[in-house]
């Protein structure tokens, strides 16, 4: 919607912007700081996800044709990436009958397989190379130091939160003593694998072939420039 509807409104409404990316990119840290104190294992990924809608919607707001690609990067990316963790977190709930991480905590003895899809979530989540996420999310971060040097602070900020609540959720569900309550539980299913599979596979290929979610935009700019 904002990225809609803001090519409209310039150039009357763009000093009207800068509060709003600035709100956002707060939100980042707020979020951030807010996930790495939840208990409940579905909130955190709830909060991961409102965290890194600020970052798209700083992007949406630049709209500049690096920040426009790097948004549809992000949303598609972190769409896949937050499905497959609230998957995960449901894989837990189903078998402690709990989303508290106190509660849900040390599968990877009883789980280990399990143990990889979540390590793989996380990485996804923190962005790190070689995933799609990291190529939204450096696009944005681009377009906002390009913006306002300054921003890189607030950017660089929540990049390290994320990273620190994202390893924080996978020790506290993977790591530590098993609780009494989870050592007879039932293994793991193939629809259950399958599902993550088709979650990674399709981020997979869009790290092959970036442009089909960023491509009108780089299109776009390349025609402006001819």
């Amino acid at each position: 919607g904002i990225i809609r509807i803001t090519p409209m409104l310039n150039p009357a409404s763009t000093e009207l912007y800068y509060p709003f990316i600035m709100l956002a990119m707060w939100g980042i840290i707020m979020t951030s700081s807010i996930c790495l104190r939840q208990t409940d294992l579905k909130s955190l990924i709830a909060y991961s996800s409102v965290s890194h809608m600020g970052l798209v919607i700083a992007a949406a707001l630049i709209q500049t044709p690096w920040s426009l690609a790097g948004a549809m990067t992000l949303m598609v990316a972190h769409g896949l990436t937050s499905s497959v963790l609230f998957c995960l977190a449901n894989s837990n709930y189903e078998r402690t009958h709990s989303r508290t991480l106190l509660l849900a905590r040390g599968l990877q003895l009883v789980l280990p397989l399990m143990t990889t899809w979540w390590l793989l979530a996380n990485l996804m989540n923190m962005a790190l190379p070689p995933t799609i996420n990291l190529t939204g999310e450096l696009l944005i971060i681009t377009s906002t130091f390009n913006w306002s040097s300054l921003t890189i602070i607030m950017t660089g900020l929540g990049t390290l939160l994320t990273a620190t609540y994202s390893l924080y959720m996978f020790l506290s569900t993977q790591r530590n003593k098993l609780p009494t309550n989870t050592i007879n539980t039932s293994p793991t299913q193939t629809r259950e694998h399958l599902l993550m599979a088709l979650h990674t596979i399709p981020m997979l290929l869009l790290l092959m072939k970036p442009e089909l979610i960023m491509g009108p935009f780089t299109c776009h700019y390349s025609l402006m420039k001819h």
